[in-house]
């Protein structure tokens, strides 16, 4: 094991420190792995050209001019990457919508960064999860069934 030096400014120790509470760890040096290899794992994971599935959380004010249209229009014009939205109204200005998506990690990166980056829009989030590709083999014959 390495030992290295970091500056850190107040806020950052401040949140590095509540998450180490929060989880139990028992030093800063164990929360800040586990960032990292989070961090990393992202990174990993956004490399591959593998099919992945997503989840896209994203808040948004419904007043902000044209925007819900915008928002529509990009999910539109990646149809391929869309398979459902569920949108919520949380107030009379703000909504959230959850994107289910399934593709290519970039692609979906990059949906992703195009609908969190649009003006009005806050509060968002991508998880992504690896699908591991497996041939898929039943034990019974459904060609025969009505």
């Amino acid at each position: 094991m390495e030992r290295i030096t970091i500056t850190i400014d107040e806020d950052l120790l401040a949140t590095v420190d509540g998450l180490m509470n929060r989880r139990g760890y028992t030093s800063r040096s164990e929360a800040i792995r586990d960032l990292i290899r989070d961090a990393a794992s992202r990174e990993n994971i956004l490399s591959q050209a593998g099919e992945c599935v997503a989840v896209l959380d994203y808040v948004y004010d419904h007043e902000t001019r044209a925007l819900a249209q915008r928002l529509t229009h990009e999910l539109h014009t990646h149809h391929d990457l869309s398979v459902a939205t569920m949108h919520v109204h949380l107030d009379h200005e703000r909504c959230l919508e959850t994107a289910i998506l399934r593709g290519p990690a970039p692609a979906l990166q990059k949906l992703s960064d195009t609908v969190s980056t649009q003006r009005g829009v806050s509060h968002a989030s991508l998880h992504i999860i690896p699908v591991e590709a497996h041939a898929h083999a039943h034990a019974k014959d459904h060609s025969s069934e009505v």
